[in-house]
C-alpha cells in the first residue's frame, strides 16, 4: 500500500460547542429529564484518541485551522442567518431553527469549524498533502441558507467549495455525502448550479423526514447536477458498494469535478442510535478506496472530507480510523473488535429491493451533463 501525505484538522476547542441538556434530540422539560445531546463531544473525542492510540495521529499532517470570515459565510448564507446566529451567540445561546441548539460562544467555533474544511481544501490545492480529513464541530451537511437544522449551525462544505471557486480559481467540485441523513443543505444551496454536483446517498426519509426524495434532481442550470440515493433502512455494505459503482463513481466520471468534497458522517454504520443502517469499518475503508480510486483518475487525488454524525461513541472511532488508513495509506495494528459481530448481522450482501433503488438511480447519470 503506497503511503499518502494526509492531512488531519482538529481543535480541542470544537470540542467546547455546547448543545445542552438535550435528551438524544428532545429537549428538556417535563416529562423530558435532562441529558446528554446525541451530537456531543464524546464520539468525536474517541475518534481522535483511537487515532493517537493506534500510533497513525503521529503520521498524519497537522492542518491548522483559521475563522471562515463573515465574507466567507455570506457566499452560501443570508445576512440575517449569520445576524442571527452572531448575536444569540454573543449573549446565551439559542436554537438556529430546528433541532440546533447551541450556547454562548458557538458563532466562533462554527467560523474555525467552517475555516478548518477550507484549509484543508487550501492544503489540498496547494500540494502539501494528498488528502484531508477535518474533525470538525459543529457539524453543517445540513445547514440552509437562511436556517440551522439538525445539529448544523454553518454549513461548512458548502462555504468551503464556494471560497474554493472565489478563491483559489477551481470550477467544478463534487459533493459525495455519505451521513446516513439526506445532505438537504447542499442541495439547497446548489440547487439551480451546474458547476457543483451533490450526491447524497443516505437513509430514505430518516432525516429531515421531507427531503431526500430520488426525482429532487435539480433545477435551471442545475438540472440534474444534485443527485439523491435513498436507501431503504436495513441497507448493509453491499448496498453501499453497489450504489458506489453503478451511480456515484460514473457521475463522477460524467462531471468531471476538480475538487471532491465527503461530507462524512458515520451515522449508517451498525447499532447508530440515529439511523437504521449497517454499515462497518471495512466497508468505509472500502468506499474511501473507491473514492480514492476516482479522485487520482480525475483530480490529481484531491480529496478532503469533513466530519458531520455518527453517535455511537464506541463503534465510531473505528468506523474512522478505517478511513484514515485508507487516506493514509498507514495500516496500523489496531483491529475492529466490532467487525465479526457487523459482518455476521443477516442482509449484508446486496438484497433485491435494495437493488431496485439503485437501479433506478442509474437513470439520473442520463440527466447529468457531461
Amino acid at each position: 500500500m503506497t503511503s499518502n501525505r494526509t492531512g488531519f484538522v482538529w481543535q480541542e476547542i470544537y470540542m467546547w460547542h455546547d448543545t445542552g441538556t438535550y435528551a438524544g434530540v428532545m429537549p428538556p422539560g417535563d416529562p423530558i429529564q435532562p441529558g446528554t445531546h446525541a451530537e456531543n463531544p464524546e464520539t468525536k473525542r474517541r475518534f481522535k484518541n483511537l487515532l493517537e492510540v493506534s500510533g497513525l495521529y503521529q503520521k498524519l499532517h497537522q492542518v491548522d485551522a483559521y475563522h471562515a470570515t463573515e465574507e466567507d459565510i455570506l457566499r452560501v448564507h443570508t445576512p440575517n442567518y449569520l445576524s442571527r446566529i452572531k448575536a444569540m451567540s454573543a449573549e446565551t445561546g439559542g436554537d438556529a431553527g430546528m433541532l440546533t441548539p447551541f450556547g454562548k460562544g458557538a458563532f466562533d467555533i462554527a467560523t474555525l469549524a467552517a475555516g478548518g474544511v477550507m484549509a484543508a481544501v487550501d492544503a489540498v490545492l496547494d500540494g502539501k498533502i494528498d488528502n484531508a480529513y477535518a474533525l470538525v464541530r459543529p457539524p453543517g451537511h445540513h445547514a440552509e441558507p437562511d436556517i440551522g437544522k439538525g445539529f448544523c449551525l454553518f454549513a461548512n462544505a458548502s462555504i468551503a467549495a464556494r471560497y474554493a471557486q472565489a478563491k483559489r480559481g477551481l470550477n467544478r467540485i463534487a459533493f459525495v455525502d455519505w451521513d446516513v441523513h439526506h445532505g438537504n443543505g447542499a442541495e439547497k444551496i446548489f440547487w439551480e448550479d451546474a458547476s457543483v454536483l451533490t450526491i447524497s446517498i443516505h437513509q430514505d426519509r430518516c432525516f429531515p423526514p421531507d427531503s431526500g426524495d430520488m426525482a429532487d434532481n435539480g433545477a435551471g442550470e442545475g438540472a440534474g447536477c444534485n443527485i439523491n440515493i435513498p436507501l431503504p433502512a436495513g441497507s448493509g455494505v453491499g448496498a453501499y458498494e453497489a450504489a458506489f459503482d453503478r451511480v456515484i463513481i460514473p457521475a463522477l466520471q460524467k462531471f468531471k469535478p476538480e475538487l471532491i468534497i465527503v461530507p462524512s458522517g458515520f451515522d449508517a454504520g451498525a447499532h447508530d442510535p440515529l439511523g437504521r443502517m449497517m454499515m462497518h469499518s471495512e466497508g468505509y475503508r472500502s468506499l474511501t478506496r473507491k473514492l480514492m480510486d476516482v479522485a487520482d483518475e480525475l483530480c490529481a487525488g484531491r480529496l478532503v472530507m469533513c466530519h458531520e454524525g455518527g453517535y455511537n461513541d464506541a463503534t465510531v472511532p473505528f468506523f474512522g480510523l478505517a478511513v484514515m488508513e485508507s487516506l493514509s495509506g498507514i495500516k496500523t495494528h489496531t483491529n475492529d473488535p466490532f467487525m465479526a459481530l457487523f459482518e455476521a448481522l443477516a442482509g449484508q450482501d446486496l438484497q433485491p429491493h435494495q437493488d431496485q433503488v439503485i437501479t433506478s438511480a442509474t437513470h439520473l447519470l442520463d440527466k447529468l451533463p457531461g
